[in-house]
């Protein structure tokens, strides 16, 4: 994709830039947890959506056909997750080598997976209302990020491409100031929120340093139905993708946030100095 959007003096190098939050969501299309420090592994944030729902058939469940997942609430415990719905708890331990194992399908990619067992799947199919199994991705699994993007081979959990995704709180500030309603940053499902900067300044950076680890920007992140999904009820709002459409729409798709790649593992907490490396900049 052209690197095309027109920021407003893209070549401003003297912000103070820092993280604001950290997020993780330990099951793909779930509530998230904020976290003052993280710690990065071979898949990206430590915990990050290494769960997932999937079909009987193995293929994964997300928001855009079952909203009802963004009430789902999670905790992570010592050996698995506590799930929440609408007041209702249960406990799940994190499966062993000794589960079943499967294929769970994800885009493209079909990975391996350990089932987390019947009664989860039972509690979850009675509240999103479908047949469902509950899976984890052990240490070991393998999915690479796109070879189009990735340098060294990269890993990713069950996100949908790529370890990291950043966004600019004054990007989500210039989107608001659009709308009728203002919209939290969760409606985008970050894992890091960084401000400082102008709105969109992340389209131009290419290399940067977070707290003393290095990354690197691979492509920007393309938007699904998602964003139109409110989080604390489930409840659907169109709007907010048809303005978003209406000027950050390239190449027949919508982008929002950038999608990150990084060399070395390593921690991240919030008020951590975000320093710009390089950046590229291409007048629309």
């Amino acid at each position: 994709m052209a690197r095309s959007f027109l920021l407003a003096d893209p070549w401003r190098v003297h912000d103070v830039i820092t993280v604001s939050a950290l997020t993780i969501y330990p099951v793909k299309s779930a509530a998230g947890i904020e976290l003052q420090e993280a710690a990065l592994d071979r898949f990206g944030l430590s915990g990050d959506r290494r769960w997932l729902l999937v079909s009987p058939a193995g293929h994964f469940i997300t928001q855009r056909e079952e909203p009802r997942l963004a009430l789902l609430l999670v905790a992570v415990e010592g050996g698995g997750l506590s799930l929440a719905f609408e007041g209702e708890v249960i406990e799940v331990l994190t499966p062993g080598a000794q589960a079943r194992e499967i294929r769970a399908q994800i885009w493209e990619d079909q990975v391996r997976a350990r089932d987390a067992g019947d009664a989860v799947a039972l509690w979850l199919e009675q509240k999103i209302g479908r047949q469902c199994r509950l899976v984890y991705m052990p240490d070991d699994a393998v999915r690479r990020v796109d070879g189009c993007y990735a340098s060294a081979g990269e890993m990713v959990s069950f996100a949908d491409g790529y370890p990291l995704l950043l966004i600019s709180q004054g990007s989500l500030d210039d989107l608001n100031s659009r709308l009728e309603q203002p919209v939290p940053m969760n409606r985008f499902r970050p894992n890091i929120v960084v401000e400082g900067c102008l709105a969109f300044a992340e389209d131009s950076w290419r290399r940067l340093r977070i707290g003393g680890l290095e990354m690197t920007v691979a492509k920007p992140c393309s938007r699904c139905v998602m964003p139109s999904i409110d989080q604390a009820t489930a409840g659907r709002d169109p709007h907010i993708n048809r303005v978003l459409a209406s000027y950050r729409r390239r190449d027949g798709s919508v982008y929002f946030g950038q999608n990150l790649l990084y060399p070395q593992t390593g921690t991240i907490a919030v008020g951590a100095a975000v320093e710009v490396m390089d950046q590229e900049f291409v007048h629309c």
